[in-house]
Parts: C-alpha cells; sequence; structure tokens
C-alpha cells in the first residue's frame, strides 16, 4: 500500500511522513505544508497621509500608519509614525508610537519614542517610554502594564478636562 502512494504527486511529502501515521493521514501532512505558506501573509506596507493632506476624524486601523500631514481626530492603530511636519490633535493608541512631529491629546502605547524633534502636548501611558534629547514635552507620563485598555486612564483624563 506505502509503495503505491509515493507514485502519486506526493512522493517528495511521504519520506517525511511514513512513521507518524497510517495511509489514510498520508493526505493530511500534505495539506498542512500548504496551509502554514497561506497563513503567513506578506506584512502590507504601512499607509502614509502626505504632508498636504488634512483629515477631520477619527483613524482606526489594525495596520501601520505613518502621518505626515494634519489630523483632527483619535488615531488607532499597530504602529504610528508622526512625521516631523505632521500634527495630531486627539488620542494616539497604538502598540508601537514613534513621535517626530506634534501631538496634541493623550499618548497611550506599549512602547512610546519621542525622537529630539518630537512636540507632545498631553498625557502619555506606556509600558516603555524612550525620549531623546531636544524632545519638547508637557504632561504626565504614566506607566501601565496595560496601556491600550481604556479603564484606568479614563478617570483621570475626565477629571482633566
Amino acid at each position: 500500500m506505502f509503495t503505491k502512494k509515493p507514485a502519486d504527486n506526493q512522493t517528495a511529502a511521504k519520506p517525511a511522513s511514513p512513521a507518524p501515521a497510517p495511509s489514510a493521514d498520508a493526505s493530511k501532512p500534505a495539506a498542512a505544508p500548504a496551509a502554514a505558506p497561506a497563513a503567513a501573509k506578506p506584512k502590507p506596507a504601512p499607509s502614509v497621509l502626505s504632508s498636504d493632506l488634512t483629515v477631520k476624524g477619527n483613524i482606526i486601523t489594525t495596520g501601520d500608519v505613518q502621518i505626515e500631514g494634519t489630523i483632527e481626530g483619535d488615531i488607532r492603530a499597530h504602529l504610528l509614525t508622526v512625521g516631523e511636519s505632521a500634527t495630531v490633535k486627539g488620542e494616539v493608541v497604538a502598540d508601537d508610537v514613534v513621535v517626530n512631529g506634534r501631538v496634541i491629546g493623550r499618548v497611550r502605547g506599549l512602547k512610546v519614542r519621542l525622537t529630539s524633534s518630537a512636540r507632545v502636548e498631553g498625557d502619555i501611558i506606556h509600558k516603555t517610554i524612550a525620549i531623546e534629547s531636544g524632545a519638547h514635552f508637557e504632561g504626565s507620563v504614566q506607566r501601565e502594564d496595560d496601556p491600550l485598555s481604556n479603564k484606568s486612564a479614563t478617570p483621570a483624563a475626565k477629571a482633566a478636562s
């Protein structure tokens, strides 16, 4: 029985799978390698909002965003990069936040980095933070294990408003 199966189109998969399972399961190991590459999708390029663009409204994505223009609204993303010429007026929530430009509002992120050209006016709630020499920052900094949740940050924000 096993001699006929390798003669089929599964010749390459058969030497790796004869010991673990009988012939009924021989098709399953062949299907598993096909499913693995399908699950590993290439990461899409970040969305870039150019310097001549002004957005009034919220931006929500599970991907990466690079802001070069002006945003008046809240932003939620996986990785958010605020360019040197960019201005964001609203709350920023992302796993990774890199600020090169200006943010007026609260910043919440697992990793927050303010570069030397950053200008931030608002509170920062983070798990890890890096502030380079030359960055301007007015507000408070609070470390939390889960800075992306609204629960602990909301009462303090409402009291400050």
